[in-house]
């Protein structure tokens, strides 16, 4: 498998499993900061490297009044003041190719959402940044269809790839997670993350805005560390009840804790 280095996180099946979290999208500069402290002050108490996510822009939402975020000029901002203040390295999305170049300058990791995924300017623009490109496998997408993605990358002469697993879509509304996928993605040669907040998901199943089974997100993290991923990516809130976005299927930070002791214990057995 090929060590992917995101400053001194190492992504590996020789390295500790590293953590991706933060809330869904960018609410204001000091919720940012604060769900950023939280998450480190956790992870440096668990001995977990952790990386800071979380969106400037969320562009794929299904009705127009959805919120989506302050926008890449303000929230790489904000993203840049976590960054520099707390020295934790970020990730973010990006949705179309004019925005590469700026977000480039802020993010250690640009990801390609998971209706994305197969958009190749999009993920080539990507690649030729430099940056480390978690690839999000589209819930249309059979795992084995990752592997043309992966070379599009590959193609520009990076392999600096992440690839994320984030269910699968199952019937109308909902979404599985088939746990082989990340046997079948990771022997493409790169470290496989799980997000568990988004494959708990309800796509739609609102009406103008996706539901979720946050009850699921502990045993789905826990089976995933089990059977074999190098990072896990959740969605952290501390009132996921009121978030603006996705808050049926982010946990808050109590939740969050007491996930990371069982995983962290299930990663030293294996």
């Amino acid at each position: 498998m090929h060590q992917v280095n995101v400053g001194n996180i190492k992504f590996g099946d020789k390295f500790p499993l590293v953590l991706i979290a933060g809330p869904c999208a960018i609410e204001s500069e000091s919720s940012c900061l604060d769900a950023a402290k939280k998450i480190k002050d956790i992870t440096t108490a668990l001995n977990i490297p952790f990386i800071f996510k979380s969106s400037f822009d969320k562009a794929n939402r299904l009705s127009v009044s959805s919120y989506r975020g302050p926008g890449i000029k303000k929230g790489l901002s904000i993203l840049k003041k976590v960054k520099d203040k707390l020295k934790v390295p970020i990730l973010s999305d990006v949705h179309c190719v004019k925005d590469i170049p700026l977000a480039a300058q802020v993010l250690d990791i640009i990801q390609i959402p998971a209706f994305l995924c197969r958009q190749t300017d999009i993920v080539l623009a990507a690649a030729r940044t430099g940056k480390v490109v978690n690839i999000k496998k589209g819930q249309f997408l059979a795992p084995w269809d990752i592997l043309p993605i992966i070379k599009k990358v590959e193609s520009v002469g990076s392999k600096k790839i992440l690839i994320t697993e984030r269910g699968v879509s199952f019937g109308y509304n909902n979404l599985v997670t088939d746990l082989r996928s990340l046997a079948i993605m990771r022997n493409f040669g790169y470290p496989v993350i799980y997000d568990a907040t988004h494959s708990v998901q309800l796509p739609g199943g609102q009406g103008g805005c996706s539901g979720g089974q946050t009850e699921f997100v502990a045993g789905l993290s826990r089976a995933a560390v089990a059977f074999g991923c190098d990072g896990l990516f959740l969605e952290v809130h501390s009132d996921p009840k009121n978030a603006p976005c996705d808050g049926p299927n982010m946990i808050n930070f109590k939740g969050l804790e007491e996930l990371l002791r069982q995983v962290k214990k299930i990663r030293q057995v294996l």
